[in-house]
């Protein structure tokens, strides 16, 4: 119980990390959070696992089976005292002083690793569901920048249907900017679809009917001020590399137990006979029925296998140290590489930003012109493109800052 709430209070503060920077709207992420960690069928399946490993702790804390044997004597021995009929024997073997706790702390350690395990899952369907949403937070902030354009393209086709009555345009300029707004419109049904597949892909991850609407956030901002130099270690409290200590202790735990069992078992029993009367002759205690405790040893004479199961043990240790510092270099790696990202989708923001506004004032000298002179729509329309592309690249530099902030978090907290 002490486990699960300490897991629950983690889970909260990582999802708190990771939508803190969200003006608006931020509830509405951590909500689509809560129902892919109480929802999502990989969760429930680890967590079964886990139950069942925890169970096992007390398959393992049973003795073994005692053992009752009966038997009738077809021919009956004679005794002194009259001849044997049945007999009935009771045995019970005992481990040797703590190879039952040894045991039980060997099956809790295996379900620790397993805790692990649901703890990485976890981690990975929150940082899931939040990059999809991202994704789809793109897609509609590019399919509104999309729908300005075409706005604009059918006031600058109106502009050109003018300029060609004053023969301050082509009609092949009108031509032109139609076949532009024709580009832009095919943009965004592809978009749209994109935004259905996606919100398809989220609602998965939550385990509900994939048509179900989401509402994304319009209010997903660059940062002004971006802390570009922090999070450059990978937590040592991470649940990919805690996994590894785990799975280091149940090997000792492992090793404590093939100790344990090198030790004989002392098994306690009792014989009871049966004994028939003797009509021949009158003697003491005639019939008398015979009881016989019984005390044995099972001692392991040749021990070879638990002397091999100690190297064995050996060998994994240093297994796992080796997979544990080849983990955190690799996730190490991940992070410096996110964190390189993050900075550049900053730059990026920030570059895309100068031109934007550049492209803007160009646009307002273009225009301008048109009250004056003939108008060259093929400048308006390569401004256009710029600004598009400028806007796009802006959406994208958010996207990409958000997505790998997201994998910061998720590897430094």
């Amino acid at each position: 119980m002490k486990k699960q709430t300490k897991y629950i209070f983690k889970t909260f503060a990582l999802v708190s990390v990771l939508t803190y920077s969200w003006s608006l709207n931020a509830q509405h992420l951590e909500t689509l959070i809560s129902i892919g960690l109480a929802n999502n069928p990989e969760i429930q399946k680890f967590d079964l696992q886990y139950q069942i490993a925890s169970e096992k702790v007390n398959e393992v804390n049973a003795l073994p089976n005692t053992e009752v044997v009966v038997g009738y004597f077809v021919s009956p021995p004679e005794t002194r005292t009259g001849p044997q009929v049945v007999k009935v024997s009771v045995k019970q073997m005992i481990p040797w002083f703590g190879s039952v706790t040894s045991r039980s702390k060997y099956a809790a350690s295996l379900a620790d690793v397993q805790y692990e395990t649901i703890a990485i899952a976890k981690r990975k369907l929150l940082s899931t569901v939040s990059q999809s949403y991202y994704n789809m937070w793109a897609i509609k902030a590019k399919q509104a920048v999309f729908s300005q354009q075409i706005a604009l393209l059918k006031n600058y086709e109106k502009w050109a249907l003018t300029a060609v009555e004053v023969s301050k345009a082509s009609v092949v300029d009108v031509l032109k900017i139609q076949i532009r707004q024709n580009d832009v419109e095919q943009l965004n049904a592809v978009l749209e679809q994109e935004y259905l597949a996606e919100q398809s892909r989220l609602n998965l991850l939550l385990n509900r009917s994939e048509k179900q609407q989401i509402n994304i956030t319009d209010t997903l901002i660059m940062p002004e001020v971006a802390d570009l130099n922090t999070e450059n270690m990978v937590t040592a409290l991470h649940p990919e590399l805690l996994q590894y200590d785990k799975l280091y202790e149940s090997v000792e735990q492992s090793e404590l137990l093939n100790q344990k069992e090198r030790a004989p078992m002392v098994g306690f029993g009792l014989d009871y006979i049966t004994v028939n009367k003797r009509n021949d002759m009158p003697i003491d205690n005639n019939g008398k029925d015979i009881i016989m405790p019984m005390l044995s040893l099972s001692i392991p004479v040749f021990n070879k296998g638990f002397t091999s199961k100690t190297k064995q043990n050996e060998l994994k240790k240093l297994e796992l140290n080796a997979d544990k510092l080849a983990k955190k270099n690799a996730l190490e790696t991940v992070l410096e590489q996110a964190v390189n990202a993050r900075n550049s989708a900053k730059i990026s923001f920030e570059t895309a930003t100068k031109n934007l506004e550049k492209a803007k004032d160009a646009e307002r000298l273009l225009l301008t012109a048109y009250e004056t002179e003939t108008v060259n729509f093929n400048d308006v329309l390569d401004i256009q493109e710029l600004q598009l592309k400028f806007q796009i690249n802006n959406i994208e530099a958010v996207k990409n800052y958000y997505t790998q902030q997201n994998i910061i978090k998720y590897l430094s907290q």
